[in-house]
């Protein structure tokens, strides 16, 4: 029987997008986009905030030890893209670690590193510039808001070419259901188009408009 899991990382980011506006949850990262257009990644997030060091000592990374195998790393640095949070060193760390992928709501660098280990990446930004001693950590585990969405420790982050999306645990199921409904109604769409229907007529037939809009 194929797992809950198994099923959201089968569908596209757009389709699950699409789902959390239907049922008003927000959960679409705006600016965070893949290294690499092939990257994609399912997993509970694991949530990492910082914040400026203000003049003192900052360390970037050291929560790296404890991410389980399987976790997405979602990173706060107020999208920030003046100094980067993720480098080679914790690529090669996470990929080795079997760590899933990271999010970071600020810049990264080292991107032939990223890319060579093909580990999924999404961030605000490309910088060389170290975030050491410009940025500490604030908090590891807490719950974030991150470009007006709240990410909380285990929420389900689902990452594909298009972007990122964030879904509340406890709404997981019925997020994937109405968004396997979405695909497969985007599907008949294209079968009755090819079968000679207008492309308004068959939305119009299948109830397209009706599945993306949120409740009254």
């Amino acid at each position: 029987m194929t797992t809950l899991s198994e099923r959201l990382s089968a569908l596209p980011t757009a389709a699950i997008s699409d789902a959390l506006d239907a049922l008003a949850l927000p959960g679409s990262l705006h600016g965070l986009a893949p290294l690499a257009p092939a990257a994609r990644a399912t997993g509970p997030a694991f949530t990492v905030a910082y914040e400026p060091a203000d003049g003192d000592q900052g360390s970037v990374g050291d929560f790296l030890d404890d991410v389980p195998p399987g976790a997405v790393i979602v990173i706060d640095n107020a999208g920030r893209t003046d100094c980067t949070v993720w480098g080679g060193i914790m690529t090669r760390t996470a990929a080795h670690r079997g760590i899933a992928a990271t999010v970071v709501h600020g810049a990264c660098r080292d991107v032939a590193t990223t890319i060579a280990t093909a580990y999924p990446l999404w961030s605000g930004g490309v910088f060389m510039r170290t975030g050491k001693d410009r940025v500490r950590l604030a908090a590891v585990g807490t719950p974030l808001t991150v470009v007006g969405v709240r990410v909380a420790p285990d929420d389900i982050v689902s990452a594909d070419a298009d972007g990122v999306v964030v879904i509340p645990a406890r709404h997981l199921e019925q997020v994937v259901d109405l968004a396997e409904r979405i695909e497969h109604t985007e599907d008949q769409i294209i079968t009755a188009v090819r079968e000679g229907r207008p492309l308004r007529r068959a939305r119009a037939d299948f109830g397209y408009h009706h599945l993306q809009r949120g409740p009254a």
